[in-house]
């Protein structure tokens, strides 16, 4: 019972809170955080119990990493290209040098001052997405480099809890081991990738006509916790799991319709998270700590915007982009809360630290949207003041998106990278497989068949692990399409490149073959012959590759299907979006999609009499009405509640389209609706509708009708229009109020 009562005064202080917040115009964090603060043990006006609240927020974090693995995408790391990348790595390698320098200053050990490094390297992508909604900025020119930032240091942050962690319980730093839990990290997330995208999506299309929202509901938050439970049975956090998994089902079909049917969910949990986040700030604490407060939040702010602009402007995004990225990021993240956790329930860190932390991260994020707003008038003085050849120099260039491109197209740099991604995929496959044949295969085999020889017993292992690897083995030695064909072209260009197009192929081989003795190795004790049999071995798996390769690639084409499902049926639902959005990506070109309100005040008009074209000077590419997609409509095309018009145009000129929207939309407080009322009236010869027809009295176009006539014991419900009213008869009137009094 004292859990629920506990959750009760969690949810009910977390409703009032988030209703002030936003009236306040705030973010609902700080609401949240407000809430814990109010309800936490440290007022004592409530009597509430720590432990369950800890478990409820352990169950907080899980949903709040599986939503946001399902807005994250490995894709998207691809997408956004290096930019982003460097201006996350950038900033997370400044930060983290900065937090060890700060936290040594201020006499914290050298373990706290590393933990104080990662959570100031982390933004809120939370609150910047929140901020960016709110506030219209999603398509200016630099908010495409800044969510791809946000995306990387999720990833990174992903990685240093994992580090950290390491790092805690080892309590030294060592090489060595760090590079090893790298490793097994890195080893871990693409077999479950691998494996996630292959199964999970076939298992979808299996079940898609019996997957109602409940039930895929259901299933999506049961895969979660199947990969939490994996994720700490091989010894990494229960967040990481939820994470993984969130991105794995982010690449289906269903991603989409998951994230938005675990969004309550999400938002429940994640309320009692920062709510019992707020808990933990301690009033004596704050007060005690005042001045390493706000050191740490003048120091994570400058710190922040310094190294992200300089991140940004490494890559060539101009001054303007480059401080919007800055001051967009000066603010620290849910994940300062998770890694601040992390360390005081590893025992690295004192208790005192994470009201600390909690406090820096309320006024950094109560700062958020007055930092966004301040990066314009900032960078136009910052422009002013700076050469204009200098300025010039730093803006991006238009050739430097040809370079790249060039460079896509050199053949060399497309077999390699064939090359390398085969061999890590197969790589992780195969060991995966040995992994395990060694803690399962093995054991089951030993309680099973206790009476066998342990020979006969490693023999089996080692041919049930070698035909289980056999498929990824072929698939190792033999080029994919792509690296086929680059392989010809190279081929055709130049004789002399077959020898380099084979050096690959027999390093393929060699590792096949190597890998493909492993289970002979560890299952038995080979020793004179084991050369003779790698020889042998590594004949046959090339044999075989050569006869039965089209039998068996199968797998990778239903790998490479599910992967690309996704995006093939966005790109058919969507073609001139993804098309505009392909040609033109290195370009100030945007799609802009805005449904029409029935409120919009040019209901009924064409195209042509919109002013859309002749003052924000976009262009209509698309009109979607229902499921009807009228493409590049006519000027004389109607417009009609609820369309979906589909724009293209630069950043000033879909912020253009979206003043003219909102500006032609009347508001709620513009509408003041009539009140509906039914009258009963008896008509004597003084009425006006007596000897009249329905079809004469007029009464529809004066807003309201009759529905029903008693006609001596007779009762007629909705009348003919031809129906005649009489002296004596009783009529029920329906409309709005003025109007039937006027008939009464």
């Amino acid at each position: 019972m004292d859990l629920v009562m506990d959750l009760a005064v969690i949810m009910m202080a977390a409703g009032v809170f988030t209703v002030i917040s936003k009236a306040l115009k705030q973010p609902l964090i700080l609401g949240y955080i407000v809430a814990g603060f109010i309800v936490g043990p440290h007022l004592g006006l409530f009597p509430i119990g720590m432990e369950s609240v800890e478990q409820w927020s352990e169950i907080g974090i899980i949903f709040l990493l599986f939503a946001l693995g399902l807005e994250f995408s490995f894709k998207k790391l691809i997408r956004v290209g290096s930019s982003a990348l460097v201006t996350a790595g950038v900033k997370c390698i400044g930060m983290f040098a900065i937090g060890i320098l700060l936290g040594d200053i201020i006499g914290w050990t050298t373990m706290e001052s590393i933990f104080l490094g990662g959570l100031l390297s982390m933004s809120s992508t939370t609150i910047i997405i929140k901020a960016y909604d709110d506030m219209g900025l999603k398509n200016r020119p630099h908010s495409t480099l800044l969510f791809g930032s946000l995306v990387f240091e999720d990833l990174i942050a992903v990685l240093l809890m994992v580090l950290l962690s390491t790092l805690a319980v080892s309590n030294r730093f060592a090489g060595g081991e760090m590079m090893l839990a790298l490793a097994k990290l890195g080893f871990f997330i693409v077999l479950w990738f691998l494996v996630g995208i292959y199964l999970i999506p076939l298992l979808l299309k299996w079940a898609h006509r019996f997957l109602s929202d409940e039930i895929l509901l259901i299933s999506a938050i049961g895969l979660c916790f199947v990969m939490v439970v994996v994720a700490e049975g091989v010894g990494f956090s229960s967040a990481l799991g939820a994470f993984v998994m969130g991105s794995i089902l982010a690449e289906t079909i269903e991603g989409e319709r998951i994230e938005h049917l675990i969004g309550g969910i999400k938002d429940l949990f994640g309320a009692v998270f920062f709510v019992s986040v707020g808990m933990m700030v301690d009033p004596a604490v704050i007060g005690e700590y005042w001045l390493v407060i706000l050191v740490i939040t003048v120091a994570a702010m400058i710190g922040i915007l310094f190294f992200s602009s300089f991140g940004a402007l490494l890559t060539g995004q101009g001054v303007k982009n480059s401080l919007h990225v800055g001051f967009s990021l000066a603010q620290l993240g849910e994940f300062a809360f998770i890694i601040a956790g992390l360390g005081c329930s590893l025992g690295v860190m004192r208790d005192f630290i994470y009201p600390v932390i909690i406090a820096v991260s309320v006024i950094t994020t109560f700062t958020t949207p007055y930092m966004i707003k301040a990066a314009d008038p900032v960078s136009d003085w910052v422009c002013s003041k700076l050469p204009k050849k200098l300025i010039e120099r730093l803006e991006p260039s238009a050739d430097a998106n040809k370079k790249d491109s060039a460079a896509a197209q050199n053949e060399w740099e497309k077999l390699f990278k064939q090359f390398f991604t085969r061999l890590l995929v197969f790589g992780v496959l195969l060991a995966g497989v040995l992994l395990l044949s060694k803690y399962y295969l093995v054991g089951w085999l030993e309680g099973a068949f206790p009476s066998w020889s342990g020979t006969l017993r490693g023999w089996i292992a080692a041919l049930v692990t070698v035909v289980a690897m056999s498929p990824f083995l072929i698939a190792l030695v033999t080029n994919g399409t792509a690296a086929n064909e680059s392989a010809k072209r190279l081929i055709m260009e130049k004789s002399q490149n077959k020898w380099g197009v084979l050096s690959l192929q027999a390093f393929r081989i060699v590792v096949a073959a190597f890998a493909g003795a492993i289970p002979f190795f560890m299952f038995l004790n080979l020793q004179y012959w084991a050369i003779l049999l790698l020889v042998v071995f590594s004949i046959a798996v090339y044999y075989i590759a050569q006869r039965r390769i089209e039998k068996l690639s199968f797998i990778e084409d239903t790998f490479t299907a599910n992967l690309n499902e996704k995006e093939k049926r966005e790109r058919a639902a969507k073609p001139i979006t993804t098309s505009v959005q392909d040609k033109l990506a290195s370009y100030d070109v945007h799609i802009e999609s805005v449904e029409i309100s029935p409120a919009f005040m040019h209901i009924g008009k064409t195209l042509r009499e919109m002013p859309f074209r002749h003052v924000s000077d976009v262009n209509i590419i698309e009109l979607m009405r229902g499921k009807h997609c009228i493409r590049v409509p006519r000027g004389d095309e109607r417009i009609y509640p609820h369309d979906i018009l589909v724009a293209v145009g630069s950043t000033k000129q879909i912020e253009d389209f979206r003043k003219i929207i909102n500006d032609n939309t009347k508001s709620e407080a513009d509408f003041v609706p009539q009140e509906f009322v039914v009258k009963v009236v008896d008509l004597d010869e003084k009425s006006v509708l007596v000897g009249k027809s329905l079809r004469e009295n007029g009464m529809r176009a004066a807003g309201c009708m009759i529905v029903s006539i008693l006609h001596g014991n007779e009762f007629v419900t909705n009348p003919k229009p031809d129906d005649v009213l009489n002296v004596g008869d009783r009529i029920w009137i329906a409309g709005e109020k003025q109007s039937c009094e006027w008939y009464a």
